[in-house]
């Protein structure tokens, strides 16, 4: 019997990338949400959208659900995102 020893690592280096800057409020901000779909996704992001609206004066709040729930969020919201002032993405089951 073998073993075969696999490399996980991609042959090229990753892009390098910056993290976005922090808001100084999110008062009268536009957050959006992307959800992968799952079914425990729904009931925390509505208390979450609350929280953000009641708690930190958001102005809007945009919910976007993924097409697929492994994949990628779908390149319609991206575009989309970029009019967001933040997005928080998130998973549940």
């Amino acid at each position: 019997m073998s073993l075969e020893f696999l490399d996980p690592t991609h042959e090229t280096a990753a892009a390098d990338f910056a993290l976005a800057g922090r808001l100084p409020a999110l008062k009268g901000m536009t957050v959006g949400i992307i959800s992968n779909g799952k079914f425990g996704t729904a009931p925390f992001f509505d208390a979450f959208e609350n929280e953000l609206v009641e708690s930190y004066g958001v102005a809007k709040v945009v919910r976007r659900t993924k097409s697929n729930y492994s994949a990628p969020a779908d390149p319609h919201i991206m575009d989309e995102a970029q009019e967001w002032n933040a997005l928080v993405a998130g998973i549940g089951d």
